[in-house]
């Protein structure tokens, strides 16, 4: 039975509160689970105590007989120094999306038509004065 340490959402609507809990990963997010390990409230400020309360002994037991937490719950393990840091790498992270992409190469075409324009009268400007010279 595959284990895993999740958030279990409660609450009403627009107003979430989750449950840390350790259930068989083939139960649904929010249905049963074997054992309620603490809970957390989004909605509280960053720095609030109560934001994140966790059993902590009790995940390491669960941890210890094989659940695997998911991303977001180690997350919360990290920033209490359960776990270990681990690095982790999101290179398109950084990357603007495919309609600002468009928008940037039409800013610069644009660009390099302006100065196409702006550069071809001045070189035929003085063809012409050479022409008006004779």
């Amino acid at each position: 039975m595959a284990m895993k340490i999740r958030l279990a959402r409660g609450g009403s609507k627009k107003r979430p509160f989750y449950r840390i809990v350790a259930a068989d990963s083939r139960m649904p997010r929010d249905g049963r689970f074997i054992e309620k390990l603490g809970t957390y409230n989004p909605l509280l400020a960053k720095d609030s105590e109560d934001r994140v309360i966790m059993d902590i002994e009790k995940i390491q037991a669960w941890i210890a007989k094989g659940a695997q937490p998911t991303d977001r719950v180690a997350r919360m393990l990290e920033a209490a120094g359960a776990l270990p840091k681990t690095e982790r790498s999101n290179p398109k992270r950084g990357t603007p999306g495919k309609k600002a992409q468009e928008r940037a190469q039409q800013k610069a075409d644009k660009a390099t038509a302006a100065e196409e324009a702006a550069n071809a009268p001045a070189e035929e400007a003085p063809a012409a004065d050479e022409a008006a010279a004779e």
